[in-house]
């Protein structure tokens, strides 16, 4: 454990941004965070420069599809306080229709590639982003293959046929 507990991060953060931050909870001591996307950035920014935080190591951005509920949507940011050796999670949910997000590029110049993976797998658009484009996939490609907006076997496949296994 580090310097300082999930329940005092909570309460200086708490006290920093008073009803910005919903607990969402502390699966294996990982404090889980939800906020919205116009907090984001100054969460974001205080972890940061905070004395006594110093969450200075962004360990990932990447997002889910969760195709069943209103907020479909959601940009995951990992951060990590190599100096109290704590770490944090920060989500941020969206409808389908308004997959903006503000970039974190201004804080942290790694995450040029994190934006650009997850506007390329999912879709979000990082508002700000000095050159949001596709990384992994081809340019002309229309669709984002991670979200959950096809079936996962394609029904008309013939090399998955019972009889080709002896059943």
């Amino acid at each position: 454990m580090g310097k300082f507990s999930n329940e005092e991060l909570l309460n200086k953060l708490n006290a920093e941004f008073p009803e910005q931050l919903t607990v969402v909870g502390e699966p294996f001591g990982l404090l889980t965070l939800e906020t919205g996307k116009d907090n984001i950035i100054a969460i974001l920014s205080y972890l940061k420069n905070d004395a006594a935080l110093q969450f200075i190591y962004l360990t990932d951005i990447t997002a889910i599809h969760y195709p069943e509920q209103e907020k479909q949507i959601g940009v995951i940011y990992h951060l990590h306080s190599l100096v109290n050796n704590v770490r944090i999670r920060l989500k941020v949910f969206m409808t389908d229709g308004d997959v903006h997000m503000p970039t974190a590029t201004e804080l942290w110049n790694g995450a040029n590639w994190m934006e650009r993976e997850t506007y390329d797998f999912f879709g979000v658009i990082f508002d700000g982003h000095p050159d949001l484009r596709r990384i992994l996939n081809v340019d002309d490609m229309t669709a984002f293959p991670m979200r959950k907006e096809f079936p996962l076997e394609d029904p008309n496949r013939v090399d998955k046929k019972d009889y080709f296994f002896g059943r």
